[in-house]
């Protein structure tokens, strides 16, 4: 979660010169690249052919990947670093709201839901200093709801291929489909060759590698602790702001934390029984 984050600062200093979806564009097809160097999907002794059913399910994950590194740096070119991932947290809260059976768990939701209130501070909206930008909130909303698709293709690709190959094919997919929106990005990077180091460090940190874990993951967790310990992404993408774009909290912003950090600890330590890993893929 903490490399998400600093390669979400890096992507946003990357803005001014290719803009936030051509940023999106190469985080996306850099990351793909890269993985598929690695995982090498097309020797079949390392992955078997997928199944109708398996080739949907890399269609779907690809596609919620794309549009949800869209949505999410255009909305972060409007609002701070932590007020984004707090606002898009709601789509994976409502994951673990959704499939909750116990009151204790709600009780954690909770908790993480005025940790957030706290963090956006909407009685503040009618002062000008603390106004958020209305686009950009219904973006980060938007981006919230892509990552509660990421979150359950994900998990589903996760039955039928193998983690790392599964994010590779899935990345791949997501390339194809952003390349076109952010193709007109990429002349910029032949006047500014010093952002090519950049924008691999952002690939790296942003996608390659914690999307390859996530995927692992989601094969040995049940989607509803996955989706409440992933409440911890507002607040280090709010410290990442701080630190690295130079976003500063506000006494509320902390004690904001605080209750999403508890919720997100106080699920770990009394939620469910850890779940045996995935079916093998067909």
């Amino acid at each position: 979660m903490g490399s998400v984050q600093i390669g979400a600062s890096i992507a946003k200093l990357l803005f001014p010169v290719l803009g936030p979806i051509g940023t999106a564009c190469m985080r996306v097809l850099l990351a793909a690249i890269v993985l598929l160097l690695i995982a090498r999907p097309w020797n079949r002794q390392a992955m078997a052919r997928p199944t109708r059913s398996g080739m949907i399910a890399i269609l779907a994950y690809g596609l919620s990947l794309a549009v949800m590194n869209m949505v999410f740096y255009a909305a972060l070119a409007r609002l701070p670093l932590g007020v984004t991932v707090a606002i898009e947290f709601i789509g994976p809260l409502t994951l673990a709201v959704a499939g909750s059976r116990r009151a204790l768990d709600l009780l954690w939701a909770a908790m993480a839901i005025g940790g957030l209130l706290l963090l956006l501070e909407p009685w503040q909206m009618a002062a000008s200093q603390h106004r958020l930008d209305p686009i950009g909130v219904l973006l980060a909303l938007g981006a919230g709801v892509t990552w509660a698709l990421y979150i359950l293709t994900g998990r589903h690709l996760g039955s039928h291929v193998e983690g790392i190959s599964a994010t590779a094919l899935g990345m791949s997919v997501a390339a194809v489909f952003v390349l076109p929106f952010g193709f007109e990005a990429l002349p910029a990077l032949a006047t500014h060759p010093a952002l090519i180091a950049s924008a691999f460090g952002m690939a790296m940190l942003s996608s390659a590698v914690p999307y390859s874990i996530e995927m692992m993951a989601m094969r040995r967790m049940s989607m509803r602790s996955f989706s409440i310990l992933m409440s911890l992404e507002p607040a280090i993408a709010t410290l990442a702001g701080l630190f690295l774009l130079g976003e500063h909290l506000t006494f509320m912003h902390w004690l904001a934390i605080g209750g999403i950090v508890a919720a997100s600890l106080g699920s770990a330590a009394v939620g469910d029984a850890p779940q045996p890993a995935l079916p093998p893929p067909d």
